[in-house]
């Protein structure tokens, strides 16, 4: 009797894992959510919850830096993280360590949730997908024809600058750039600036307007770069109600008219797959890594 497939997913976030094991159509069979603390204590949960099942393949999507290029001694690597105890970090040293040979693929966490969302979510359908994620961090991941783009490092767009409102002091909260864009409008960056989390402030608190408006710049400057057919929005951050209209103002007003795009209700939109965006993109991933080997 044949065994069914079983695929290994995992999006490991600056503040949460998830863990799952799916079937060969991609159905989720177990999940679990593991803090992200130190290596050791997270790491180890998450070999004891993949250590009840016989998968086939891994896919990885996972908060960076990370080494993707496979000829760097360091390749599988967490690099420069703020996070200090992940700095270079083997990730997938330790899981072939652990499961022996079985394919892996290694990814950002916002490539996966962009290949998920450009597959089956928001983006389904268009010829690319920016996917970008507002939370603990900002980054961004860019996928198109159903290839997450890859070149000898990762994109990290969290980092570009922007110009900073006159009246906006705050120093950012970046410990490698300060004011860039991850230091002025990620959730330690609202918090550090206001004494309040961000899910606790009020809608029409003016941080809002300091938040959609460096947006706006950063999403008009990859438009201009990578020309996406449509941008999805992610992250904590952007569970916020009023932020999303606020945003696709300040993008046409950084745009200025300049290049002809959709109407911004379609070229920005939320993920369609919520907060398992990213690990829809993992289980994808390693479904993938399976068939590139056969």
């Amino acid at each position: 009797m044949t065994r069914d497939l079983l695929y290994g997913g995992i999006e490991a976030g600056g503040t949460k894992f998830i863990c799952a094991v799916a079937d060969e159509d991609l159905n989720i069979i177990d999940q679990v959510r593991i803090d992200t603390t130190v290596p050791e204590e997270t790491m180890g949960e998450l070999k004891a919850f993949f250590d009840k099942y016989e998968v086939e393949s891994f896919g990885i999507s996972s908060f960076g830096p990370i080494d993707i290029n496979h000829d760097s001694p360091t390749y599988g690597y967490i690099t420069s993280t703020p996070k200090l105890p992940w700095q270079n970090y083997d990730f997938v040293g330790q899981m072939k360590a652990w499961f022996g040979d079985k394919p892996i693929a290694w990814t950002t966490d916002v490539n996966g949730a962009s290949l998920a969302e450009n597959t089956m979510g928001a983006a389904k359908g268009a010829n690319s997908c920016l996917y970008l994620t507002i939370g603990t961090g900002v980054g961004g991941g860019f996928s198109m024809n159903g290839e997450i783009y890859h070149a000898y490092a990762h994109p990290e767009m969290g980092h570009i600058k922007v110009a900073q409102d006159p009246h906006d002091h705050f120093e950012g909260a970046c410990p490698f750039h300060g004011n860039c864009i991850e230091g002025l409008v990620s959730g330690p960056a609202i918090e550090k600036r206001t004494g309040i989390k961000g899910a606790d402030l009020p809608s029409d608190h003016e941080v809002w307007d300091y938040v959609a408006d460096y947006l706006g710049q950063a999403i008009a400057n990859y438009t201009l770069t990578l020309a996406p057919e449509r941008v999805v929005l992610g992250g904590g951050v952007m569970h916020q109600d009023q932020l999303l209209d606020k945003v696709r103002t300040q993008v046409e007003k950084a745009l200025a008219n300049y290049v002809e795009l959709p109407a911004m209700t379609d070229y920005i939109q939320l993920p369609k797959l919520g907060d398992n965006a990213g690990i829809t993109g993992s289980l994808l991933l390693a479904k993938r890594a399976l068939k590139d080997v056969k």
